[in-house]
């Protein structure tokens, strides 16, 4: 099957479906649930149900349930019976006491075993610190051969162009830049590095595009999230302040025939011309997902809801 909508990754022949499986939360336990609110098995039917439909890009890193999120899609590529290759992208977390520049191909290395692999088609840097350090020492292994495209996450618009000139002087692509994006964070629309990818043929490969399930509308200041990450970030207060917006969705879906609210997030920013990466561990919500791809916002539901969103961007 072909790649819903695909476009193609940087320079490479690869093309990427148009709405990418995030996978942080796979194999995390503290944080997700892992083995307790779902297990592998659940993943199973999310990996081949995205490659059956058409989905075939999936995003993880190092660092995601400390390499066990790679450890579980290196399982899913190897048993699939789809006969779909998948198109994977990776990160290197720059922590602290990482000194050479050799750490990040040492690191790539242990993500390929993992991932079971020899060479990953998008590496990435997870965070802009010793930002020339690291983005010399991807340009290195990009050289060797190890992966087919170069993408950076959470660089501010500053860094990005340093990073997008340090790799052009040495002839190498900027493919992807991966930020966090959603109508309750714009900022980087509003700062132009959305619009600055778009003129430089970079993807921008926008994470938490559904605002870790608030923007679906499960979560009320009544009933908030639960976990540790969800329940600090998004209390009752910061709650109270999204419902107009949630209920301007809930007109927009039912205008559209009854779409979810995660289908109108996850449109939204396909509309701006952002990829959306959308964590997912059960059928349920990849169905959910890859539905949002079949149609379109109009003109005036993106300005109606470019103008409920425009108050509430969150840091």
């Amino acid at each position: 099957m072909e790649q819903r909508f695909a476009v193609k990754l940087g320079d490479t022949d690869l093309g990427i479906s148009k709405l990418c499986v995030g996978t942080w939360q796979w194999g995390s336990r503290i944080l997700w649930g892992h083995g307790k609110e779902y297990t592998e098995a659940n993943l199973v039917s999310v990996y081949e149900e995205s490659l059956k439909s058409g989905v075939n890009f999936f995003d993880t890193a190092e660092i995601y349930g400390m390499g066990n999120s790679e450890e579980i899609l290196g399982r899913r590529i190897r048993e699939s019976k789809t006969g779909i290759s998948p198109v994977i992208a990776t990160k290197f977390f720059p922590f602290p006491w990482r000194f050479g520049r050799n750490a990040l191909r040492k690191a790539l290395v242990r993500s390929l075993k993992r991932l079971g692999l020899k060479k990953v088609d998008l590496y990435q840097i997870h965070q802009p610190a010793n930002s020339n350090k690291w983005i010399d020492a991807i340009a290195d292994v990009y050289k060797e051969g190890l992966i087919s495209a170069v993408g950076i996450s959470n660089y501010n618009i500053e860094q990005f162009k340093r990073a997008y000139d340090i790799l052009g002087n040495q002839g190498i692509r900027l493919s992807a830049n991966q930020m966090q994006y959603s109508l309750i964070n714009r900022k980087h629309e509003f700062n132009g590095l959305l619009e600055l990818c778009k003129e430089l043929k970079v993807i921008f490969l926008a994470y938490s595009p559904i605002a870790q399930g608030v923007l679906s509308g499960k979560y009320t200041p009544q009933t908030p999230p639960r976990g540790i990450l969800r329940s600090i970030r998004y209390r009752r207060t910061k709650l109270e302040r999204l419902q107009p917006l949630i209920e301007v969705m809930t007109e927009i879906s039912e205008k559209n025939g009854g779409k979810t609210l995660a289908q109108i997030a996850i449109n939204w920013v396909l509309r701006k011309g952002a990829i959306p990466i959308v964590g997912t561990k059960n059928i349920t919500q990849i169905k959910d997902n890859i539905a949002a791809l079949d149609w379109q916002l109009s003109d005036e539901d993106m300005t109606i809801l470019d103008d409920a969103s425009r108050i509430l961007t969150v840091s």
